[in-house]
């Protein structure tokens, strides 16, 4: 399947979610990808929400690449979010 994938720079933190957010263009219709904190602490360190987001900042092209695998390989959760691991 030939998907276009677009990623806007909207990332944010959620504290409910424990993670990074950002949203994903796929053909024009948005989907949300996360990265928990502890997955980014484990990957990159960090220690509190301004650093994790700075961290995702710094990575975004590796992380953007992962999450348009998963988006390819239709790993969308029940609730139509991407989980990057």
């Amino acid at each position: 399947m030939n998907q276009a994938i677009q990623f806007p720079d909207r990332e944010e933190w959620r504290a409910d979610l424990h993670a990074v957010c950002f949203p994903a263009l796929v053909n024009g219709v948005q989907l949300m990808c996360a990265l928990k904190a502890d997955v980014i602490t484990l990957r990159f360190g960090g220690e509190d929400p301004a650093q994790w987001l700075a961290l995702f900042c710094e990575n975004r092209w590796d992380l953007e690449e992962e999450a348009s695998d998963l988006i390819r390989d239709q790993q969308e959760d029940n609730q139509g979010w991407v989980w990057l691991s």
